[in-house]
């Protein structure tokens, strides 16, 4: 009989798309880059260990990020009468790439560079001249580009922008803040028009869990609840490095949550709203009716306790103790494992972080801190919604990796 040519033997393993291989690659590049970020200067043998990935892929992905300038090699340790060739530590190259960081209050603008840890390298505070967007975000831009201009050598990788209200995310719109008078503003495309840069638009509160997760305190932290009391009082939750949205990112839209102890009227008709018994409105505004200040300033508030003003602590204390209220009301439904306070008396004065910590009540006591960022909460609440991004996905959102 005539031979046949034989069928080839099946695989044994598929063929894994180009598509899940790529993304394989890009969740590996990650979470090496996110260890050097948490323990650099590392070594790779070190990185290998701590994630789970072979030596080779580990040697592979630094290499790839090196050749993008997101880490470097170190200076090796020295070994007195060691023997052989010492591991060479990487780190993350912060003289190479900046992010810009954009935060829209109330009253003014935060400007900032930052570099790949989230520390601040630059700031501006542009107090508001009218709050029509063109002209919020126009000034913003602007800014952005004189900052740059003054960094030569840097490169910006992006630009993230954070503000209270209603933010959707994925749509980069600002859909409601009442304060600033915005509906449906898509700031996302507006900002990038104007800088060239690519962007991205969170609520602060969820931008400040992503910079605590990523450079302060609550790193490692397995769920991690954020309370921002400024003149918008918002929260924000995560679970295992994930933030919740929700619905077109509504999540966290605590403003009329019923303040136990408020007395303040809201706009809403009902009384002890916890935006309105928190506001640093309020707080000016009962400030200036005691003769502490004449302005609008909450600031000043802190720098008349801070001169003695018994007054003007007891406004400060008093506050702390509702804002401690309130985290305990968030506590009982979350649960989360870290608490973390944005809140101007908490951050600058002992007596209102005891009083708040009084409030939540002894158990939980421990697990509530101010802010990680004391002077510079607005900068890094704008560069870390870029910078989670790039930590999530550096091959995706570096310039070079496309």
């Amino acid at each position: 009989m005539p031979r046949t040519a034989e069928a080839p033997a099946p695989a044994l393993v598929s063929p894994v798309p180009r598509a899940a291989d790529s993304d394989r690659r890009r969740t590996s590049a990650s979470v090496v880059l996110r260890s050097v970020l948490e323990h650099g200067p590392v070594a790779r043998s070190t990185v290998a260990r701590l994630t789970g990935l072979s030596p080779a892929s580990v040697t592979e992905h630094c290499a790839r990020l090196a050749g993008l300038g997101l880490i470097r090699e170190a200076e090796a340790p020295r070994r007195p009468g060691g023997v052989g060739r010492p591991h060479v530590p990487v780190d993350l190259d912060v003289a190479r790439w900046v992010v810009g960081g954009v935060h829209i209050a109330v009253p003014y603008t935060t400007v900032a560079l930052l570099d790949l840890r989230g520390r601040v390298l630059a700031e501006r505070r542009l107090k508001h001249e009218g709050t029509e967007p063109s002209r919020v975000l126009g000034r913003a831009a602007s800014a952005l580009a004189a900052m740059l201009a003054d960094s030569p050598g840097r490169r910006p990788l992006g630009a993230g922008v954070a503000v209270g209200g209603w933010v959707d995310r994925q749509a980069g719109t600002v859909v409601d803040h009442p304060l600033l008078g915005w509906r449906e503003v898509p700031v996302r495309d507006r900002l990038a028009a104007l800088t060239g840069l690519p962007v991205r638009l969170d609520g602060h509160a969820r931008a400040l869990v992503d910079g605590e997760r990523l450079f302060g305190r609550a790193r490692g932290s397995r769920s991690l609840l954020h309370l921002f009391a400024g003149n918008v009082v918002d929260a924000a939750f995560a679970t295992h490095d994930q933030v919740h949205h929700g619905p077109r990112s509504q999540a966290g839209a605590i403003a009329h949550l019923p303040l136990p102890g408020g007395t303040e009227p809201c706009d809403c008709g009902r009384t002890g709203c916890l935006q309105a018994e928190l506001s640093e409105r309020t707080l000016c505004r009962r400030a200036r009716a005691a003769g502490v200040i004449d302005g609008a300033n909450p600031t000043h508030v802190v720098a008349a306790a801070a001169a003695g003003d018994e007054v003007a602590a007891g406004l400060l204390v008093r506050r702390a103790r509702l804002v401690g209220r309130a985290a305990g009301l968030l506590l009982d439904v979350l649960n989360p494992e870290t608490v973390v306070v944005t809140e101007l008396g908490v951050i600058h004065r002992e007596d209102c972080l005891a009083a708040l910590r009084e409030e939540v009540g002894p158990l939980r006591a421990a697990d509530v801190h101010p802010t990680s960022f004391p002077d510079s909460v607005l900068a890094v609440a704008g560069g870390s919604v870029v910078l989670d991004a790039f930590y999530r996905d550096p091959l995706g959102v570096s310039p070079e990796a496309n």
